[in-house]
């Protein structure tokens, strides 16, 4: 399921998960996040993944859509801009 979760539930939702978690760090001013968001959307409905722009500080994000796939809590994996869904999918593989 897709859901933005506040920095508070970071800790709890992100980083002591278990198994995957895809984080997109977007802006809601962002074309390509604006292009990325119904992939995202469909890909949820198959997929678990969980949005958050409070923490990208923490991750040093500098552009979005960042995203950041996470497994059991460390961040494995980071792709930045816009990606077809076919490329979604081999990147949460």
């Amino acid at each position: 399921m897709s859901q933005i979760i506040a920095g508070d539930q970071f800790q709890e939702k992100v980083l002591n998960a278990k198994g995957k978690v895809l984080v997109d760090f977007f802006a809601t001013w962002c074309g390509p996040c604006r292009m990325l968001a119904p992939v995202l959307d469909e890909l949820a409905t198959e997929k678990a993944i969980d949005a958050s722009p409070e923490i990208a500080a923490h991750f040093n994000v500098t552009s979005v859509p960042t995203l950041i796939l996470f497994k059991d809590g460390e961040a494995v994996k980071q792709t930045v801009g816009a990606q077809p869904k076919q490329n979604l999918l081999a990147f949460i593989a």
